[in-house]
């Protein structure tokens, strides 16, 4: 599995942004659509709310990719 990590600059970030700010997909619709087809999980956990507010400490995981997020 890859691991990447993501530095939180703000309280927290959308879900589908996150998506796109790591590089899984190349835009926030693109991230959107990715978390409608129920393939993005946060925390273990199916996530199909594509602007979910994602706060460090949280795991996103798309695939066999997974985001920490610090």
């Amino acid at each position: 599995m890859q691991q990447l990590t993501f530095q939180l600059e703000r309280d927290h970030v959308e879900l589908n942004q996150l998506l796109k700010l790591s590089g899984l997909c190349d835009s926030g619709g693109a991230g959107k659509a990715l978390v409608a087809s129920g393939e993005v999980h946060v925390d273990g956990q199916r996530e199909l709310r594509k602007t979910c507010k994602i706060h460090a400490g949280q795991t996103v995981q798309l695939g066999d990719v997974e985001i920490r997020v610090l």
